[in-house]
């Protein structure tokens, strides 16, 4: 009985593991790579710090109703076994619910941008790397229908034709 509750919890875990995912603008997903994006400049109005709230797929609640289940159904005799273990699938699915929502939760930043057409949008992605501030100027990119704001790549001035190359 114990290795059967020592497998349900392992398999609640990578369950409720299994249902993280990231909204971070530093990680793109297969589907997005070699795919043609659309950018467009512009430059950062604002940008203020906000929280993606978890997600509740259910995944967890299920994962712990079932180790609940299993955990109280162990307990006592088997009329205790019974209503202890719907206790313990009741109770299970409700920490595995708040373990879900609560494992999913991104810090993250809204970036209110006006493009050059003086359009202004706002882009909520994970915290990242960069920082953005005021007056910043960026790209939005734009692939599949999802977008994330980068620092828009600095530029050299071009050399001019008629000047001499430098080796």
């Amino acid at each position: 009985m114990k290795r059967l509750l020592v497998r349900t919890t392992a398999l609640a875990s990578m369950l409720v593991l299994a249902a993280c995912s990231t909204t971070s603008p530093d990680v793109v997903s297969r589907s997005e790579a070699q795919r043609l994006s659309t950018v467009v400049d512009g430059v950062v109005l604002s940008s203020r710090p906000v929280v993606v709230e978890g997600q509740q797929s259910g995944i967890g609640a299920a994962a712990g109703g079932v180790a609940g289940g299993v955990a109280g159904s162990s307990v006592g005799g088997s009329r205790e076994a019974v209503v202890v273990g719907i206790l313990g699938a009741v109770v299970g699915g409700v920490i595995g619910n708040a373990v879900e929502r609560s494992t999913t939760r991104e810090d993250a930043v809204e970036i209110l941008v006006q493009l050059k057409n003086g359009d202004r949008r706002s882009v909520v992605q994970a915290k990242a790397a960069e920082t953005f501030n005021p007056g910043d100027a960026v790209i939005l990119v734009t692939t599949g229908g999802r977008v994330r704001v980068t620092k828009a790549p600095t530029m050299r001035a071009p050399t001019p034709a008629n000047a001499p190359a430098t080796y």
